[in-house]
C-alpha cells in the first residue's frame, strides 16, 4: 500500500520562473534527512550560548513531535539531522516550532537581530528528504556525522561536541526496515542522471 504524502509549497503554481516549485513532503513512518542554514551563511551559532539554545529547542521539539533523531550535527551557520519521523503532519509542526523558537531565542543573544533567520533568497527555510532505501540512509548518516571534518573544525566527529549520535546506524536501519520507513520505488533524480 502506498504511503500517504502531504505536500506543501510557498507557490500555488507547480512551475515558478521556469523551475519546478520547491516542495516539502510530509509522510507518516518515514526516515528523513533535514538540513537548514542561516540566511547569508551568517554564523549565528558561533557562540556556546547560541548552540545551547539550538540543542535545547531541538531536543524539546523532536521529542514533542515524535521525531527520533539518529544523528545530528550543528555547525556555526547550519545543521543536519537524520532520523525517523512517526507522523507527517507532526514533522511540519516540528519544523515551524523548532525554527521559530530557535530564531527568536538566538536573536536574543546575537549582537544584532537577523530577520528571515533561516530563509534563503528564494524563501526556502530548510530542505527535507525522504530516504528511499538503506543505501541512501547510510550515506546520509555518514554525511551528517562528518561536517566538522568538511568544514575544518576537527578531523574526528567524536572530538566535536556538537555532533550527537542517538542511534547507531545499523540498528536504526534494521528498525526502519521493520517499520517500512523507506520510500521505496521512488526514483532519486540525482542518481538517475548518472545512469
Amino acid at each position: 500500500m502506498p504511503k500517504r504524502i502531504i505536500k506543501t509549497a510557498r507557490h500555488r503554481e507547480e512551475h515558478f520562473h521556469g523551475h519546478h516549485r520547491f516542495e516539502h513532503c510530509y509522510v507518516d513512518s518515514q526516515v528523513y534527512f533535514i538540513t537548514a542554514r542561516c540566511r547569508d551563511r551568517y554564523p549565528a551559532f558561533a557562540s556556546d550560548e547560541a548552540k545551547a539554545v539550538f540543542w535545547d529547542r531541538f531536543d524539546h521539539w523532536t521529542r514533542a513531535c515524535g521525531f527520533t533523531p539518529w544523528v545530528t550535527s550543528l555547525i556555526d551557520n547550519h545543521y543536519h539531522t537524520l532520523g525517523y519521523n512517526r507522523t507527517g503532519d507532526q514533522l511540519m509542526r516540528m519544523m515551524q516550532c523548532l525554527h521559530g523558537s530557535v530564531a527568536k531565542r538566538v536573536n536574543d543573544v546575537l549582537p544584532e537581530r537577523r530577520s528571515d533567520f533561516w530563509r534563503d533568497h528564494r524563501g526556502r527555510g530548510f530542505m527535507d528528504g525522504c530516504n528511499r532505501d538503506e543505501r541512501q540512509a547510510r550515506r546520509a548518516y555518514r554525511y551528517t556525522l562528518t561536517p566538522c571534518r568538511r568544514h575544518g573544525v576537527c578531523d574526528d566527529w567524536r572530538e566535536y561536541p556538537h555532533t550527537c549520535v542517538n542511534v547507531e546506524v545499523e540498528r536504526a536501519i534494521r528498525r526502519s526496515v521493520a517499520l517500512n520507513a523507506f520510500m521505496r520505488g521512488v526514483p532519486y533524480q540525482r542518481y538517475e542522471k548518472r545512469r
